[in-house]
């Protein structure tokens, strides 16, 4: 079981366009989803995914669409069942989270995060795991708590990468 306290969400810091939406990741769009992934893979807060990874795994993401189509927005939510000796129900994990530079600031990411949180909530999940290199702002303003990373998925937990200095956030549903 995850012992986080949670906090309320406050409001968007700014306007979020009325016709963006939010929707499934499709496998067609692995190669947007690379591309809006790129500033933050060069930036180093992103692993390097290639497009055949997202395209495999295009089940995972939510994004946000601009009327033109374009993709402003993606996070994607693993489901990491309670392994063998683990006293937990299963547990989610955010990944990959990014919003395009034009949309920052309009309130793209809380719209994923909520929907990723409603996601969560509709598979039963006990709570949710991200890690960050950054503030982990917008994390925090939704309920997630910093926590020692053993109380994470195991095999999530061992895929970090000690050198990149991320922080293990958590969230109980």
């Amino acid at each position: 079981m995850i012992t986080v306290e949670p906090h309320p969400a406050p409001v968007p810091h700014g306007p979020l366009a009325p016709t963006t939406r939010v929707r499934s990741a499709r496998a067609e769009d692995a190669a947007a989803l690379a591309e809006l992934s790129r500033p933050f893979v060069r930036s180093g807060a992103l692993r390097e995914r290639p497009v055949p990874l997202y395209a495999a795994h295009a089940a995972d993401f939510l994004v946000t669409e601009a009327p033109g189509g374009d993709l402003e927005g993606c996070v994607g939510l693993r489901v990491h069942p309670a392994g063998p000796g683990e006293c937990r129900e299963p547990a989610g994990v955010l990944y990959n989270f990014c919003v395009a530079g034009p949309s920052q600031g309009r309130g793209v990411g809380a719209v994923l995060l909520r929907a990723a949180l409603a996601a969560a909530r509709a598979r039963s999940l006990g709570g949710l795991f991200t890690a960050t290199t950054g503030t982990g702002a917008l994390f925090l303003r939704h309920g997630f708590t910093p926590c020692d990373a053993r109380l994470a998925p195991r095999s999530w937990a061992h895929s970090l990468d000690p050198r990149r200095g991320a922080r293990v956030l958590a969230r109980t549903l």
